[in-house]
């Protein structure tokens, strides 16, 4: 405990002299102050790990500095203490980051084991960030892999939004790897020690959904036997992703513009506005532009989340890195964590001509496949799917050599993908790496167009 360094602030000059005194002895550092005005000057000229902070002041609240130490010196813990506490200002304190909340005369002990806590966090919390850095030092560069020029070109946008509190709408087919994105641009924030919140929105119900995204008060519905925080609440400070955004209700879409627009939400049954600092990062494998054509998105929340867009290639636009990615993949798999195992080259050359519909989801699954039918160390064109093997249905559709579509490739893809299933769609869906609702969704629409 020695050389921990405390500022008591408190205008009682007998109890100032009193705690320095008895706390002096037990290794703390003490400088005292009587006033806002004092406590801000020794705050300007030292740093401390404590704040011992009276409420009421000559020259105003304590809980008004409680809010600039928190702002200005995120790493030191105040300890709140009055004469007249109340309810009320032991919750403001808690809010707005006070470790903790005594009430005078407080026992010795007490408060000893108070501030002793404090510390321990603050030691803690250190030893957490010193692992963090090691952790992010260690680790590939956001697991993001790719040499190609468009993986270059997108990492420097990523770069360059990441250091702004911009909305960020990521676009790109399924599996392209939208949230290494999203967690890419969070992980070279500013926001990057506070939490990164992801939100399927095509996986839950609308009701459900609701509740997630802003909570619900005790008794808002049948169920709700108590309070429960949204996951804007639990983003606050951070940055929540809000995966597959064009699957949202209308009425969903109205909640969520005003969020964006005035930071601001209530929890479903309450009335109290709540407010929070995050940072939005929304993404979609769908045209928001076409769903606003039909009525089907907002245009108002497209223009709020389209703010900086950032386009993932698919895997068939950039073959270059899909060398880089069954390298990533065998090595960091766990299926053979002590063998070196290589593609041949008749299975290198198998993986570069396929056009990958499933994107680099599918290649980590093709690779895994293969990891677990190979015996030795090397990855023969055999233990790769047949439909990966085969040329159809991506040759050309007629002598005129012309290519398919997108649709046609995804329509193909997802009959071939339900026949290997037996018509199971969850096990399609999961083959797939979208959800069930969406895989729907497709079929829908694929049926509407041409049944498949």
């Amino acid at each position: 405990m020695a050389e921990t360094t405390l500022l008591l602030v408190d205008d009682e000059e007998s109890f100032r002299k009193l705690i320095a005194r008895e706390l002096g002895h037990s290794g703390f550092a003490i400088e005292t102050a009587g006033s806002l005005e004092e406590a801000r000057r020794r705050l300007a000229e030292s740093s401390f790990h404590l704040v011992l902070l009276d409420v009421r002041l000559p020259d105003g609240s304590g809980l008004d500095l409680l809010g600039e130490i928190r702002e200005s010196f995120p790493g030191t813990e105040v300890v709140m203490l009055t004469a007249f506490g109340t309810v009320q200002e032991a919750i403001r304190a808690m809010k707005q980051g006070a470790y903790d909340f005594l009430t005078k005369p407080c026992k010795l002990g007490e408060l000893e084991a108070v501030l002793e806590k404090a510390v321990q966090r603050q030691s803690l919390e250190r030893g957490n960030q010193a692992l963090q850095r090691d952790v992010d030092r260690l680790q590939p560069s956001d697991n993001f892999v790719g040499a190609s020029h468009q993986v270059r070109e997108l990492l420097g946008l990523v770069t360059r939004v990441a250091e702004t509190d911009s909305t960020v709408l990521i676009r790109g087919e399924s599996g392209v790897g939208k949230e290494l994105v999203a967690r890419a641009v969070h992980r070279h924030s500013r926001r990057n020690r506070q939490p990164f919140v992801v939100v399927d929105c095509a996986s839950l119900h609308e009701n459900l959904l609701q509740s997630e995204l802003f909570g619900h008060e005790k008794g808002a519905y049948t169920g709700a036997i108590r309070l429960k925080h949204g996951l804007f609440e639990v983003a606050d400070r951070g940055t929540i992703f809000l995966d597959e955004i064009a699957e949202i209700t209308p009425q969903l879409q109205v909640k969520l513009l005003r969020v964006l627009e005035s930071g601001t939400f209530r929890r479903v049954g309450g009335t109290a506005d709540i407010k929070v600092d995050v940072r939005m990062i929304a993404a979609t494998n769908r045209s928001l532009e076409s769903m606003m054509k039909e009525g089907a998105f907002r245009e108002d929340l497209y223009y709020r989340l389209n703010v900086f867009s950032l386009v993932i290639p698919p895997l068939r636009e950039r073959r270059d890195d899909i060398p880089l990615l069954v390298e990533h993949f065998i090595r960091h798999s766990s299926i053979v964590p002590k063998r070196r195992v290589q593609p041949s080259p008749e299975a290198m050359d198998v993986l570069a001509r396929y056009l990958w519909p499933g994107n680099v989801r599918e290649l980590e699954n093709v690779i895994e496949r293969a990891l677990i039918l190979c015996d030795d160390d090397v990855i023969e064109a055999e233990h790769l799917p047949m439909g990966v093997r085969m040329r159809p249905p991506f040759e050309p559709d007629d002598e005129g050599g012309r290519m398919p579509t997108l649709d046609e490739v995804e329509r193909r893809y997802i009959r071939r993908v339900l026949e290997q299933c037996k018509g199971h769609r969850q096990k399609a869906a999961e083959v797939l790496g979208i959800s069930e609702r969406n895989l729907y969704r497709k079929l829908k629409e694929l049926e509407q167009e041409q049944p498949i």
